[in-house]
This record gives structure tokens, C-alpha cells and sequence, in this order.
């Protein structure tokens, strides 16, 4: 995506396009159309990253042409959350008169809330020393004018952090607020508006379940915290350090206390079930008292591994998310002869892209 890719008139004929092929990925299995939840036709991305270039006396940011590499100097981002788009000439407008924060600057990174929270990154290609600190937290001060800002200095081997690394993200979820800590460079849901709508989603189709749920690839806990009101327990899994501090994090923020966090992968924590192979986490979490009926997946673009998709087999519903809808088709065909698809629906995550997230509803068939 570039920003001239960018035109709000042509965003429902675009939307429109990623429903049908999304009908034509899942019509061996469902003839039902998706329920689909449109983005903001702007300003709705909550993170952003951008090449700085040195021009003589002049300083502003690029992006490059994802099909010819073309230079493009960005000096607004419309997808941009507001506040992106409020801190990025902010930020150039001051650095460029700054030589010790301009000196050898590569990259600037944001990571904002809608609650006007921003995390920023300034890459380098030098050493940061005490005098970088000194100048960033004048930069820092100067820009506490649009919200809670924080800084962050990188450099080869250096990271140098003015106060945090992360900011607080608060969404309100079916009427309750939850609040969630986002750490520099872990994942999280780059489109707040639609990832409300993907909880919510998650939310309704799980309501009344008997028992307890297991997600796997929990991140954060984006949905742990939420479903956990529908269920007895969630025992959660995720393989990022960082996700899972983050996670523990976030049921102590929100007074969440029916959630088990274990860091494993997908695949090791099937192993476990499956008893081949031992854990000592996993022993710890005291998996085995669980009695999930429900299974929650999220899993990377490549889709479920055979061992994972043997797991999920096991549970009476799979609520599946998917960044992919290629790989999920492949991975309801796979899980055909045990369920059926009952709910379909399509997040449009990322506008004026091909790439869209769809999430799927499978029930055990009556045998």
C-alpha cells in the first residue's frame, strides 16, 4: 500500500471485492455470506513506520513502493491513527534543527492508542549517549502537547528507553472497558475500530458456552480478557515472552482472575496433550483439570500445523481467527469431516490492501 493508494471514495467497491473472494475460498464449506465489518475509511491504523531522508538541509520520511520500490516522501499518512499523523511533522519539525537528534537518524516508529497514547521509536545509526537522552527528553516534553508520549533511542545493540516501552490501549468491549499494555515490537491488532469488532464477534458466538476455553496464540490476551466472562476458565497459550508478561499484565489491570497463562507453542502444547512429550510449565498450569469444550485459534499467516489441527479436533466448537484467508480455507478442509462451518464473517483490518482477516465458527457435526 502506498499513500496515493488511498481514496476513501473507492473503499466500499474494494470491501465489496474481499467479500467475494472470501465466499469463493469458503463455498465448499458454507454457502453463507460473512457477516463483514467495515474499517474507518481513514485515520484507523494504530501503528506506523517510516525510512527518515537526508536531504541536504532538509529532513522528512519515505515509504517505498511496494511493487517498484519507488521512493515516496510521506509527509502525512491518511490511514495514520490522527495522533500518527499529529506527532509526524511535529517530530521533523524539530528534529531538523536538533544535530544531535538528527545526526544519523533512520527510522521513526509509532505506536499510538485512541486514547492518545504514543510510543515513539527513533533508529539510529550510531551510538546514543547521555546527550541524545538529554536532547530526546526536551523532544519528549515538546511533544506532551498531543498526549502521553514516550521515547524510545535504538541504535545497534542499544536500546534506551526515556521512561517505558509500552503504552495502555483502552477499548470498550460490549459496553466494559478493558484496558491493555502494548509493548514496543510485540504484536498487536494494528486496526483498533475492526478489533473491537473481532471481539465482540468472539464474544456473542462463545456466550453461554459450558466450561472452559483454551486459546491458543493468545498474544497479549486481546481476547483472552474478554471471553473470560463467558467461561468457568481460559487457559491461554503463547509462545513471546514479552505477549505473555504483557498478558499477566493485563488480567492483573483489568482484576481478571480466571485466566491461565503458559508459555508454549501451538505445537508443543498439542505434544503435551497428546503425551508425547513432557513440560514442566505446562505440569505447573495444571492443564490437565481443564475441561475445555471450546477452542480459540489465532494463529500466524501459515495457518494451523497438522499436530494443531489434530488438537482442535478435539473440541466441540473452534472459534478461528484468521490474518489468512488462504491457509484457513485449507484448514477447514482439513477439520471437514468433524465440523462444520456455522458463522463466517470478514474484518476488514486493512483497507485499500488485499489482505484481509476473516473469523470462522466451527461446530462438532452430529455423527
Amino acid at each position: 500500500m502506498t499513500t496515493g493508494a488511498v481514496n476513501p471514495a473507492h473503499y466500499a467497491s474494494q470491501l465489496e471485492t474481499k467479500v467475494t473472494r472470501l465466499q469463493q475460498l469458503l463455498a465448499p464449506y458454507t454457502a453463507a455470506s460473512p457477516t463483514v465489518f467495515s474499517s474507518p475509511a481513514s485515520h484507523y491504523r494504530m501503528r506506523a513506520e517510516f525510512r527518515v531522508w537526508h536531504d541536504g538541509d532538509d529532513l522528512f520520511y519515505i515509504m517505498f513502493d511496494a511493487e517498484t520500490r519507488a521512493k515516496i516522501r510521506t509527509d502525512q499518512f491518511p490511514v495514520g491513527s490522527e495522533l500518527i499523523n499529529h506527532l509526524m511533522p511535529a517530530i521533523i519539525d524539530y528534529v531538523k534543527y536538533q544535530p544531535v537528534l538528527r545526526n544519523k537518524l533512520f527510522q521513526v516508529e509509532f505506536l499510538t492508542t485512541t486514547t492518545d497514547q504514543a510510543l515513539i521509536s527513533l533508529i539510529y545509526h550510531r551510538q546514543l549517549d547521555e546527550e541524545w537522552q538529554l536532547f530526546a527528553q526536551q523532544l519528549k516534553q515538546h511533544l506532551s502537547q498531543y498526549g502521553e508520549i514516550h521515547i524510545i533511542g535504538r541504535a545497534k545493540k542499544q536500546k534506551i528507553c526515556l521512561e517505558q516501552d509500552w503504552v495502555t490501549e483502552t477499548l470498550t468491549i460490549a459496553g466494559r472497558d478493558y484496558s491493555f499494555q502494548q509493548v514496543e515490537n510485540s504484536f498487536t491488532q494494528p486496526n483498533a475500530a475492526v478489533n473491537k469488532h473481532m471481539i465482540e464477534w468472539a464474544l456473542a458466538a462463545t456466550q453461554d458456552r459450558p466450561g472452559d476455553l483454551l486459546e491458543l496464540y493468545c498474544g497479549n490476551g486481546n481476547f483472552s480478557l474478554p471471553l473470560a466472562q463467558n467461561f468457568d476458565r481460559v487457559l491461554a497459550t503463547e509462545i513471546s515472552k514479552t505477549s505473555v508478561a504483557s498478558a499477566i499484565y493485563n488480567c492483573e489491570l483489568n482484576k481478571i482472575k480466571n485466566v491461565t497463562l503458559v508459555r508454549m507453542s501451538a505445537e508443543d502444547f498439542s505434544a503435551v496433550l497428546a503425551g508425547s512429550k513432557q513440560s514442566r510449565r505446562a505440569t505447573e498450569a495444571d492443564v490437565l483439570s481443564f475441561n475445555c469444550q471450546t477452542v480459540l485459534v489465532d494463529p500466524p499467516r501459515a495457518g494451523l500445523d497438522m499436530d494443531t489441527i489434530e488438537l482442535v479436533r478435539q473440541y466441540e466448537m473452534i472459534v478461528y481467527i484468521s490474518c489468512n484467508p488462504e491457509t484457513l480455507a485449507e484448514n477447514i478442509g482439513q477439520l471437514a469431516n468433524t465440523h462444520e462451518v456455522t458463522q463466517t464473517a470478514l474484518f476488514d483490518q486493512f483497507p485499500y490492501t488485499h489482505h484481509m482477516e476473516a473469523g470462522v465458527i466451527l461446530t462438532r457435526k452430529v455423527q
